[in-house]
């Protein structure tokens, strides 16, 4: 990890600044499993500090089986029983079972479109969003952009995931590139 003066200021502790550094932003194409981990763990952010989730990314991952939806499609009231005494992830009910049936959800979506990743991709028309932000207060916190596909993953069947969630996942994605420009992210992500 290289210093950074300039990094985005919301990287402070050593995950955060791990995760900015090598993860967010960089465009996630053709990999459904880790798009379903964005999803998830975005919503099972809501309400939390975004580095709560980082501690616990690795048990999620455990807990959701690599994030294959097609075996999370298949867990049932008594692996949902299991999983809120997981002190590994955030144990609330509604976010457990959304996984689930986000997990179902997921699967619909690669029968009509081949693959997540090209539905979600499909709502920026392939290519990610170049913002050119200097300060973090002009960052928005969901766009039209956002709250189209929030409708559209809820018309689908999905769960946690309004626009300012949708939009942390198009960032954490790539779909949108928020890094500020005065940041060496920013143009780095571009040429991925």
């Amino acid at each position: 990890m290289e210093a950074c003066d300039n990094r985005c200021p919301w990287a402070k502790g050593e995950l955060d600044v791990v995760y900015h550094d090598e993860e967010w932003g960089v465009p996630v194409r053709m990999d459904d499993a880790k798009l379903f981990e964005m999803l998830t763990l975005e919503g099972a952010q809501a309400g939390l500090s975004w580095s709560t989730i980082l501690k616990k990314r690795e048990a999620y991952r455990s807990a959701f089986c690599g994030f294959d939806p097609a075996r999370v499609a298949r867990y049932r009231s008594r692996d949902v029983e299991e999983l809120l005494i997981n002190p590994g992830i955030v144990r609330h009910r509604g976010k457990i079972e959304s996984t689930v049936g986000n997990a179902a959800a997921v699967l619909r979506v690669q029968d009509e479109f081949g693959a997540l990743s090209a539905y979600v991709w499909s709502f920026v028309d392939g290519d990610p969003v170049i913002n050119s932000f200097r300060t973090m207060d002009d960052v928005p916190g969901s766009t039209e952009l956002s709250k189209a596909m929030s409708k559209d993953l809820k018309k689908r069947g999905f769960q946690f995931v309004g626009p300012t969630t949708v939009y942390a996942f198009m960032q954490a994605s790539g779909m949108v590139n928020d890094h500020l420009v005065t940041c060496p992210r920013w143009r780095a992500v571009q040429r991925m």
